[in-house]
């Protein structure tokens, strides 16, 4: 396994939660340790780190708040959008927003995106996306 440049760390309530929740998307764990309730999971080229908050968290700068990451989303690029969203839909997790089809402008042309929009436990945006290609603006 290679290491992406930038992997996000995930402070998250329940490591057992989020697993469950990763799983459902299509993540594996790549290794964990449990006595530090802490994961390291993929999904094809995506990477995330998954630690349960501790009161000893070295890492924290200042209280947490539901919902946790609020003001970014994770962009994941994924093979099959609707598969994904089939199965978080199925196990009851929150979409907020549904499957849609959007083209963004890069210069002259457009690149197109189906996706959808999704909070994991604690709250954290996960945008998932399938490449459309792309066609002149």
């Amino acid at each position: 396994m290679n290491f992406n440049k930038l992997i996000p760390e995930l402070s998250v309530t329940n490591i057992n939660a989020s697993l469950d929740f990763f799983k459902t998307i299509g993540f594996k764990i790549e290794y964990e340790r449990p006595e530090n309730k802490f994961a390291f999971i993929s999904l094809g080229e995506i990477q995330f780190m998954l630690q349960e908050i501790s009161d000893n968290d070295k890492w924290s700068v200042a209280p947490l708040e539901h919902p946790f990451g609020n003001g970014i989303n994770f962009q994941l690029e994924v093979d099959d959008v609707e598969k994904i969203y089939e199965s978080l839909e199925a196990n009851n997790y929150k979409i907020a927003f549904d499957i849609e089809e959007n083209w963004y402008r890069q210069d002259d042309k457009l690149l197109g995106s189906k996706e959808f929009l999704v909070q994991d436990p604690d709250g954290y945006l996960l945008r998932l996306s399938q490449d459309l290609g792309e066609k002149n603006a």
